[in-house]
C-alpha cells in the first residue's frame, strides 16, 4: 500500500469499523509523523502503521511511532526479532507479515502478537515461494498458536468468509482500498486498477524483491531484460529509484511501477472506503447465511 495509504485512507477505514493502516514504506520519517498526527485528529478509533523493514531510517521511524503513541504496528520484509521486543516494551501490539509457514513460526518465536500470512496473489512485494492464499492459510493455521490474519486476493465478503473457513481469524485487504477516493495514489492509477482484467498482473523481479505489477511498458522492459539475460546489477539499473512513486503516486502509467494484486480483476469501481468496509461486512454475513442454509 505504498503511495496509497496515508492518513485520509487509514482514518476512513478505522472510522468505518476496520483497522486502518498507514503505509510507512513511502514516507520519510517527518512525513510519517505528520500522517500519524493527522490520523489521530481524524479518528478516535484504533489505527496502525505498516513498516517494511527493508527501507532506511528505521530507527527514526520507530522512535516516531513510539513517541506519537501508536498502539499497533505491522512489520514486514525483515526479521521480526529486530524490533518486536522494543515495540512491545512500549505497549505496542506487533503483527508481522509473512509468506510461508517457516517465517510464520519465526515471527511467533520472536514474540509477535499475530501474523499476517500473505498469499502469492497479493499486490506489491511478495513471497518467492509463490504459495497461494488457499494453500498458505491452512498450512500456517496447522502450526501457528497465535492469531492468524489472511491476506492476498481478498476484496469481497465471500473471499473474507473463505479465508476464515480456512482458519484465518481475520483478513487484511489492500488492493480494494487503492480504488477509493481517500487513497493517496494517483487517479490515473486507480482507473487502471478498476480496468484491470484477469491476467493483467504478474509477479517479477524475484532477484531483487518479488513484486506483482500491472503489465505496462515498464513491466515489458523488465521482461525484455530477462530475455536478454540481464544481470542483477542491470536489473537494479533498470528499476532505478522512484519507479513506484512515479507510477502509483505521480500517475506515469508508461514508465512507472504499478503494483496491485490479482484481485484487481474483481474491482470494478471507485468507492469511498466506508462503503468498501460496509460492503465487505454485508457480503460476508450474506455468504455466511448462504453457507449455513446450504445442503452441501
Amino acid at each position: 500500500m505504498v503511495w496509497a495509504s496515508g492518513w485520509r485512507l487509514a482514518s476512513a477505514v478505522s472510522n468505518a469499523g476496520g483497522l486502518g493502516l498507514l503505509g510507512a514504506g513511502s514516507m520519510y520519517p517527518e512525513v510519517l509523523r505528520e500522517h500519524i498526527q493527522k490520523c489521530k485528529e481524524a479518528t478516535n478509533r484504533p489505527f496502525g502503521v505498516n513498516v517494511p523493514m527493508l527501507y532506511p531510517d528505521l530507527q527514526e521511524i520507530m522512535d516516531i511511532i513510539i513517541k506519537e503513541g501508536v498502539k499497533i504496528v505491522f512489520t514486514s520484509a525483515g526479521n521480526p526479532k529486530t524490533w518486536t521486543s522494543l515495540l512491545k516494551q512500549h505497549g505496542i501490539t506487533v503483527v508481522h507479515v509473512v509468506s510461508s509457514v517457516k517465517f510464520a513460526l519465526k515471527a511467533q518465536a520472536a514474540g509477535v502478537d499475530a501474523v499476517v500470512a500473505e498469499g502469492f496473489e497479493a499486490g506489491g512485494h511478495n513471497g518467492r515461494d509463490e504459495t497461494t492464499t488457499l494453500v498458505l492459510i491452512p498450512a500456517v493455521k496447522e502450526q501457528l498458536e497465535i492469531p492468524l490474519i489472511a491476506a492476498g486476493g481478498i476484496a469481497t465478503g465471500e473471499q473474507m468468509l473463505a479465508a476464515m473457513i480456512l482458519g484465518a481469524d481475520g483478513v487484511q485487504v489492500g488492493s480494494r482500498f487503492v480504488a477509493t477516493p481517500e487513497a493517496s495514489s494517483h487517479d490515473s492509477f486507480k482507473e487502471v486498477v478498476v480496468g484491470a482484467k484477469e491476467g493483467d498482473t504478474q509477479l517479477t523481479l524475484k532477484e531483487l524483491a518479488p513484486v506483482r505489477l500491472i503489465k505496462n511498458e515498464f513491466y515489458h522492459q523488465v521482461v525484455q531484460a530477462y530475455q536478454k539475460g540481464a544481470s542483477l546489477e542491470e536489473l537494479k539499473v533498470l528499476l532505478g529509484r522512484g519507479r513506484a512513486k512515479k507510477g502509483m503516486f505521480e500517475g506515469d502509467l508508461i514508465e512507472g511501477e504499478l503494483e496491485i494484486g490479482q484481485v484487481s480483476a474483481l474491482i470494478h469501481d471507485i468507492q469511498p472506503a466506508s462503503m468498501v468496509v460496509q460492503e465487505l461486512i454485508t457480503d460476508f454475513k450474506k455468504a455466511k447465511r448462504k453457507v449455513a442454509q446450504s445442503e452441501w
